[in-house]
Order: C-alpha cells, then sequence, then structure tokens
C-alpha cells in the first residue's frame, strides 16, 4: 500500500474500529457481543496452540529429566565416596592390625635371641635407587643405626645395613647376589656360607662333603667377629633341595628363606647384640607331628560243638 492520503485515513480509521471493540468488550463483561467472534477464533487457533504446547512439553520434560539425572548423578558420586572412604578406613584398620602382628613377631624373635633392636619401616626399594635388591628404611644414624648392622623382622634374616644416613639407611637384602652370611645348620652344627641368587633360594655351600643333610633342615646365622655384620642365631631357612656332592669337599644345598623379601614392612635393626649365642633358641619350634590312633585287634574264636554221641545222651 502506498503512502497516502487515503491510506493515513484508513489507518487511523482501523485503529479506532479496534480501540471502540475493546471497549465494548470490557464493558460487557461476560455478556460481551464479541464471545462469538472469541469462540470462533479459539475453534481456529486452538488446536494450533494444542500442538505447540505438546511439542514444547516433551522440551520442558526432558529439562527436567536432565535436572533430575543430575541430581542423581551427584547423589552417586556421594554414595561412591562414602563408600571408598569406608573401605579405606576398613582397609586402615586391617592393615593396622596386620603391622601390629608383624611388631608382635619382631619382638618375639628379638626377645628369644636376647637382640636389642630398633625398629623401623620399610620406605623404599631397591629398584628406586638404582639398585636391585636393596630397601631404605626410616631409620638412621640419629637412631643408634650404624653400617654392618644385622637387620631382620619377626620370620628371620632380613639383610644388613649396608649405608647410613641421618635419618634413613640402605640394607643390602639376603637374596642379593652379593650377599655373604655364614651359617650354621640346626642341630648337627655343620658350618656354610649362604649366598643370595636373586628371586631363587639361597644357595649354601657346606665346609663338610660328607654332612648329613636333609630337606626340611634349618640353618641359622653362625655370627661375626665383634656381631658386625651379622649377629649369632638368626634363622635364615630351610633346606629345600641337596645337591649331589659327586666326591666334592663341600656339599651344595638349595634353602628357601623363612623371611618373604616382596612384602617386607616393618624390620628391626640389631643396634645391640646378645650377650651369649642363643644358637638354636630363635627358631620356632617345628609343628609336633600327629600321633596314629592307637588300632585295637578283636579276636574270637568259635564255641566248641558238642559231639553227636554226648548230644544223643543228652
Amino acid at each position: 500500500m502506498r503512502d497516502t492520503r487515503e491510506s493515513r485515513l484508513l489507518l487511523v480509521l482501523l485503529v479506532a474500529i479496534a480501540f471502540a471493540l475493546i471497549t465494548v468488550d470490557i464493558r460487557g463483561g461476560e455478556d460481551s457481543p464479541l464471545d462469538g467472534v472469541r469462540e470462533a477464533a479459539a475453534s481456529v487457533f486452538g488446536p494450533v496452540e494444542d500442538g505447540v504446547a505438546s511439542a514444547v512439553d516433551p522440551v520442558g520434560n526432558a529439562v527436567s529429566a536432565v535436572r533430575d539425572s543430575d541430581e542423581r548423578h551427584n547423589r552417586i558420586t556421594a554414595l561412591e565416596r562414602e563408600n571408598l572412604e569406608l573401605k579405606r578406613r576398613l582397609g586402615s584398620k586391617d592393615r593396622d592390625r596386620a603391622r601390629a602382628a608383624e611388631l608382635d613377631r619382631l619382638l618375639k624373635t628379638a626377645g628369644a635371641g636376647q637382640y636389642g633392636i630398633k625398629g623401623a619401616q620399610v620406605i623404599a626399594v631397591g629398584a628406586a635407587q638404582g639398585f636391585s635388591w636393596t630397601v631404605t628404611i626410616d631409620a638412621g644414624s640419629r637412631d643408634g643405626v650404624a653400617r654392618d648392622m644385622t637387620v631382620l623382622n619377626g620370620d628371620g634374616l632380613v639383610g644388613r645395613v649396608t649405608t647410613v644416613g641421618p635419618s634413613t639407611s640402605t640394607v643390602l637384602l639376603a637374596t642379593d647376589p652379593d650377599f655373604t652370611v655364614g651359617t650354621r645348620m640346626e642341630k648337627s652344627g655343620e658350618l656354610g656360607f649362604a649366598t643370595g641368587q636373586g628371586d631363587r633360594s639361597l644357595r649354601v655351600q657346606l665346609l663338610n662333603g660328607r654332612a648329613s643333610v636333609k630337606k626340611g633342615d634349618r640353618l641359622v646365622t653362625f655370627g661375626s667377629q665383634a656381631d658386625k655384620p651379622f649377629v649369632p642365631g638368626v634363622p635364615v631357612g630351610e633346606v629345600v633341595r641337596v645337591d649331589p656332592s659327586g666326591g666334592d669337599l663341600t656339599r651344595t644345598l638349595q634353602v628357601r628363606p623363612f623371611v618373604g623379601f616382596s612384602k617386607l614392612d616393618i624390620v628391626g635393626v640389631v643396634v645391640q647384640p646378645p650377650r651369649e649365642n642363643p644358637r638354636d633358641t630363635v627358631l620356632p619350634p617345628r609343628p609336633a607331628k600327629p600321633k596314629p590312633a592307637p588300632t585295637v585287634t578283636v579276636t574270637t574264636t568259635p564255641s566248641a560243638r558238642p559231639s553227636g554221641r554226648a548230644a544223643a545222651a543228652e
């Protein structure tokens, strides 16, 4: 439509009519003469509004679902954190009980051998330091630890101290190939030298090639001069194989160490040697062999039957 005088008059007229209709509708209230027009418009545009509403509702529902999902996710995350914390607490209690039992075994071993010890904890393994068979403990010169002291735990010989710092020390384990310790057989007293073989059993060379040795025999440390680097009587291991002597002057044994080197935790450094050689007293008592149940044999003799003549006489 062009912007002419006639078009402007028409626009003013339409605006005036619109205001008039609004005024009539407001004044008429519920009996407004425009109700019919309104109903007709509702019948025409109502389905469109319903369609729009039905299209919008899933979006609103989706937004609510996402909001609820976030709340559930947050709740699940909180529950998972609580569960992990509970497991950590339970795990720490189990850990504390295990360490308490390990410390108890250490104290019993030290008491049996009359060793004065300084308790320590393994805080690093050799791989972190460039060595293969060493560990670091959290005790050093400030705790009275010195080089060439014996290290043990509740099961037996762990190794010896090689380097010492103010608060930490390095321990060469008995499994290291450079580790050698003098040994003595239980009861027989046969002497030998045990050498580490990494993750395999210890190799023990007995000085007596004709020594009578069998599987299950046990060994302890023989001890060193001035008790350094080894104090006597510390359990070393149990014989698992006796190699044929082949006429050699010495005899070779394969010995399984008492100590589990892959799970070291609480150890003790012997800072005071025993006054007397404990010999075999530190070894745990062997389990008693079950006694065979006594068997009772019952024999029965058949009763004598009377002869035919005797029976007739009766």
